[in-house]
């Protein structure tokens, strides 16, 4: 569970060389990848929380127990012979803007590129239980990776659990393929678990087991960490679905230290990509300093698929503007116009905002 920076820290002060070990084992989207409707996978974020298993496909097998009647040990061969999907799903690093709020969890430091959107091939999981035949006194199923570490203390594997009732929504698959090609090591060669609307926290990399229990899983990653709380006493609240997020992709061009955006004076086209895990986003809306304005919003390809969103903007004058946009889902749910402050640094969705100069009339670079 991620450490605390003392009271009165500012949020991007003392980063430590621990986070900074951290940050470059992990990494975000660049933001110009938001042009991609989907991320090449070079390119989609990345979050390792131990060390990336070596692992032969050829001798991996899947072993499904617990509270089954006919437990079931697969190869991948025999997964990929089951019916198969393929779907584009947005997924987003359940502490995406960490390193924005203060006091600032010690962990990952991340802004808001903890993000991307692939295609992903797989089987659905839910037919494979059935054919192991669950018990009806099933209340979890737990899925257990090849990866192991130590975390708060604990010696681990990462492990993570779904309800059933979440479990057999059919668009939880089993996936073995990401943009048409073999999961990479980073991306849980031979097989991980998909949780579309979830933080990606929920799917298993490198999955090894499916244990079926008849008790709220106990495991660290699931009663310890990615917790919704205000105080390290408090039980907490698990985190689940993706609460509803927009960003822009940054117009014009980067000074290279701060990345601010420097800008042509004359129309510029804003646009940007809009997503929840609630729901389709009905409406994204853009500040670029006189309020806030709606933006067009393309439909999802993809009920978990981010949406594309763009607005016309002419700069009344040269010199410096702050730009932000915000989205609000079919839920209701919208982002707030502060982070929600928690003790993990969990789903800061809080409009993003890009630093913008706009050059004079006439200027060249």
């Amino acid at each position: 569970m991620p450490a605390q920076v003392p009271q009165g820290t500012s949020a991007s002060a003392a980063i430590s060389r621990e986070e900074l070990q951290l940050a470059t084992r992990n990494h975000g989207m660049p933001l110009e990848a938001l042009r991609w409707p989907v991320t090449p996978v070079g390119l989609h974020y990345l979050l390792i929380h131990y060390d990336i298993p070596m692992v032969d496909a050829g001798a991996w097998r899947l072993e499904v127990g617990g509270l089954v009647r006919r437990s079931r040990s697969l190869t991948l061969a025999e997964l990929k012979s089951r019916p198969q999907v393929t779907v584009p799903v947005t997924m987003e690093c359940a502490g995406n803007g960490r390193a924005r709020l203060s006091p600032r969890a010690v962990s990952q430091p991340w802004l808001v590129e903890e993000v991307g959107t692939a295609r992903w091939t797989g089987t659905p999981l839910w037919p494979l239980l059935e054919e192991a035949d669950v018990a009806a006194d099933a209340a979890e199923i737990v899925f257990t990776g090849l990866d192991r570490g130590v975390e708060g203390g604990v010696e681990q594997r990462y492990e993570r659990s779904l309800p059933v009732a979440q479990a057999r929504r059919e668009e939880v698959l089993l996936v073995w393929e990401v943009n048409g090609q073999p999961l990479p090591p980073q991306h849980g060669h031979p097989l991980r678990l998909l949780v579309p609307g979830w933080y990606g926290m929920a799917s298993v990399k490198w999955l090894a087991r499916i244990t079926v229990v008849a008790e709220p899983f106990q495991g660290y990653q699931q009663a310890r960490a990615y917790r919704w709380r205000q105080d390290p006493d408090e039980a907490g609240v698990p985190v689940g679905p993706i609460a509803p997020r927009s960003l822009m992709i940054p117009p014009g061009i980067p000074e290279f230290l701060t990345r601010r955006r420097v800008v042509p004076a004359g129309p510029c086209l804003l646009e940007g990509r809009a997503w929840s895990g609630w729901g389709p986003v009905v409406a994204v809306e853009v500040d670029t300093g006189d309020g806030w304005r709606p933006a067009r919003l393309d439909p999802p390809e993809a009920p978990h698929a981010w949406q594309a969103w763009s607005y016309p903007w002419r700069p009344p004058a040269s010199g410096e503007y702050e730009l932000r946009c915000r989205a609000r889902d079919a839920s209701g749910r919208e982002q707030p116009p502060e982070p929600p402050w928690n003790l993990g640094g969990y789903a800061d969705n809080s409009p993003h905002a890009v630093q913008v100069t706009v050059a004079p009339a006439g200027a060249s670079g």
